[in-house]
Order: structure tokens, then C-alpha cells, then sequence
């Protein structure tokens, strides 16, 4: 069970920090241009230096859809588990059924994977049936524009992104599901914790969108477990600090250990 495997790791770790490997091929250090599949090796230096501090990785599939993305991706995702380390595929899929199959396999290679509940529980049962696997829903995103949709309220008075986390609560018969809500939202954040006390919670925000990172453990931990993601703030930590390309993998680890040091503080 995936939640089973990322309670472990949490322990070995002491940590609950979650790394978003967001590739981004345009902003790769000069020197891993000429590379077969730059993007992997990115991954791989980044890996390296950050998994002391890394309870899960995070690579987010829209930096890989291409074909050298997809191989890049598989590699990367191989190396992270051959190191005992759970990756979470933050694809946001959710389908009707036929397709939602097709985008379900990705968990033949993947731990767990973020998903949409706008089409509702048959959209993610191809999902949910994986019960070896990890399944979050998107809940209370931390962009801005997530408040247009999440914060409406329904008749009965209550907003949608409640709805979802009731919804996902009842879609645990499995012991599989978790949610993403954004540490920008903490007010949600903490009135999502006490209406489904038992789901972990993947939580974005906390790095460039400058999320309260007290909050996101407090809130975010059921049972001690759920994660923390920090992408860009860790990945690309040495831009624009004097830190030569060479040792990018370097301000990495020392961003992904500051980081990991805080966390610890609110456990």
C-alpha cells in the first residue's frame, strides 16, 4: 500500500518533504544541453544531492510530454524507486471511464498520481481500483484563480472544495486516497484537516508560491503522514545566487535541507 510504503520512508527520513522534479528543459544548466536525455540528467544530479531530505519525488507530466520527456521520465522514476524513494505523478487526469483506463496505466509505473474529481467517481475508479496505489484528489489548489471554482458555494451552503474532500472520504473504501490542498489556503487547509481527520494531504505552496509552511504541516499530517511539495525553490535554487551551473545539484540539496530542517520544526 502506498501510504504504507510513504509512512516508512517518512520515518527513515524524518522528513515529509516531497521534491517536484518540474524538468524544465529550458532553464537546464548549459553544460547538460549536449546530453542524450538532459531532463534525466538533470533528475539524476537533483536526485542524488536531495534524497537524504526527500520523502517522495513529484515530477510533473507536463514537462515530459514529448518523447524524449517520456523516456526521461521513466528513468527518472526508476531511479527514484531503485533508491526506495515513492514517486507521486502529479498528471491531474480524470476522464470518462474508457479513457480514464488508458490514463490509469501510468500507475504501472508510478507510486501514486494526482487527479481531477470534476467528472466525478467513475472518471476515477480506474484510479481508486489500484488500491496498491496512492490517489490524490484535487481538493483546494494553491494557484489564485483556484478560489473561481473551489470556493462556490453549493445549496446547501457549503463550498465545493468541501464537497470534494467529503466525496474523496467516501471514495477511501480502498485506504488509497489522499488530497492536494495549497498551503496558500491555510484557513482552508485547517478546516479541511478537521472534516476528513484521516486522509494525508499533499501539500503545494510552500516554496516560490509562498505558502505557510507552519500550517502545511500542522493540517497537512494525518497520523504523521502526507507531504510537503517544494518544486522550483529547490530544483532551481542556485539561479540568480552566484552558484556556478556546475554545482546546480549543490544549492539544490542545501535548499532541499533548509526546507526539510523547517518542516521538522512544526511536526
Amino acid at each position: 500500500m502506498f501510504f504504507a510504503d510513504l509512512e516508512a520512508r517518512i520515518e527513515a527520513t524524518n522528513s515529509v518533504l516531497s521534491i517536484g522534479l518540474d524538468a524544465d528543459i529550458n532553464r537546464m544548466p548549459d553544460h547538460l544541453q549536449d546530453q542524450d536525455l538532459p531532463r534525466w540528467a538533470f533528475n539524476r544530479r537533483i536526485i542524488d544531492a536531495t534524497e537524504e531530505f526527500a520523502a517522495a519525488y513529484k515530477p510533473n507530466t507536463a514537462f515530459y510530454e514529448d518523447p524524449d520527456g517520456w523516456r526521461a521520465l521513466e528513468e527518472t522514476i526508476a531511479y527514484a524507486q531503485g533508491k526506495g524513494i515513492p514517486v507521486v505523478l502529479d498528471a491531474k487526469r480524470g476522464d470518462v471511464g474508457h479513457t480514464a483506463r488508458q490514463y490509469a496505466d501510468l500507475l504501472d509505473r508510478a507510486d501514486a498520481i494526482t487527479v481531477s474529481p470534476y467528472m466525478g467517481r467513475d472518471s476515477l475508479e480506474p484510479f481508486l481500483a489500484r488500491e496498491e496505489k496512492g490517489v490524490f484528489v484535487l481538493c483546494r489548489t494553491s494557484n489564485p484563480g483556484g478560489a473561481d471554482l473551489q470556493d462556490l458555494e453549493l445549496a446547501s451552503g457549503e463550498p465545493i472544495y468541501e464537497r470534494v474532500a467529503a466525496l474523496a472520504d467516501l471514495w477511501n473504501g480502498r485506504g488509497n486516497v489522499g488530497l492536494v490542498v495549497g498551503a496558500t489556503a491555510s484557513e482552508e487547509l485547517e478546516a479541511l484537516r478537521e472534516s476528513v481527520p484521516d486522509l494525508p494531504f499533499l501539500v503545494p505552496g510552500v516554496g516560490a508560491q509562498g505558502g505557510e509552511v507552519e500550517a502545511a504541516v500542522e493540517y497537512g499530517l494525518a497520523e504523521g503522514v502526507g507531504l510537503v511539495n517544494a518544486s522550483r525553490s529547490v530544483i532551481y535554487a542556485g539561479e540568480g545566487t552566484g552558484t556556478t551551473e556546475e554545482n546546480f545539484d549543490g544549492a539544490a540539496r542545501e535548499a532541499a535541507k533548509r526546507l526539510s530542517k523547517r518542516l521538522k520544526e512544526f511536526r
